[in-house]
């Protein structure tokens, strides 16, 4: 699907992943939408790519701010793609610590609803937009990404919350590929292993060497924008529909 003269948004736009993804699509000739929480870092990327991009400040939680964000993008041409990757706090924990406490409901939840509801605030509204546009070759109307975790097949210890939430999100889409097919709407989900991006709170050195080694091949943490490479593939490559792709360097994660 040729996006060019589309618009693209980008939901977590300002972080690693949606940082390269939006730098990437800005390429490819859409308009992109940054939505973000993060201000200063959004507003930077979007001075940065000038008529390209705009930066919206969104909250995946609240309906009217996504809303708000799509509206932006369908300003600015026809919805075509839209990525959901956005980040969140994921507090991790063990189901009973060794005190003898269990996980407090509260957390679990809030982890939730950050990864798995947020990601299905933007599908729905997402599609429901791109179900207006005019199709183009093979009735191509639009294509959704979303964002697991390769801890959603192998969650660790202590990643109840996240490995649950990112598990829902690889359930959500081959369901929701179904159920937008006759609309012409591709449903795809990317499920990274380690990559450096900022999430990681450290110097790239020093996570390279805890967190390299583990990857069998390349050893090395991945790259942002071998994620955005992949993403910018989907887009183009209309027969992908339905499935997640792990881009993990044949990681899979242990125990803990």
């Amino acid at each position: 699907m040729d996006i060019k003269g589309g618009s693209a948004l980008i939901v977590g736009g300002a972080g690693g992943f949606g940082a390269a993804t939006t730098r990437r699509l800005a390429e490819a000739g859409a308009h992109v939408v940054i939505a973000d929480m993060a201000e200063e870092k959004g507003a930077a990327l979007a001075q940065e790519l000038g008529g390209s991009a705009q930066f919206l400040k969104t909250d995946v939680l609240n309906e009217d701010s996504v809303a708000a964000a799509i509206a932006a993008a369908t300003a600015k041409g026809p919805l075509r793609a839209a990525v959901v990757v956005h980040g969140g706090p994921a507090a991790g924990a063990r189901l009973i610590n060794r005190e003898g406490k269990r996980y407090p409901l509260a957390t679990f939840q809030r982890t939730v609803d950050i990864f798995l509801n947020g990601t299905f605030h933007v599908m729905s509204q997402a599609a429901e937009a791109m179900a207006a546009n005019e199709p183009l070759a093979d009735n191509q109307r639009g294509v959704i990404i979303t964002t697991a975790s390769i801890a959603g097949f192998e969650g660790q210890v202590g990643q109840t919350d996240y490995s649950a939430a990112k598990g829902g999100v690889i359930g959500l889409t081959l369901t929701a590929a179904r159920d937008l097919a006759p609309l012409g709407i591709r449903v795809i989900c990317i499920a990274p292993g380690t990559f450096l991006t900022p999430a990681y709170g450290m110097p790239a050195e020093e996570a390279q060497k805890i967190w390299g080694p583990n990857v069998p091949n390349p050893k090395r943490m991945g790259d942002p924008d071998e994620y955005a490479r992949l993403a910018a593939h989907i887009v183009d490559n209309d027969f992908l529909n339905g499935e997640t792709i792990r881009i993990d360097g044949a990681q899979r994660f242990g125990l803990k």
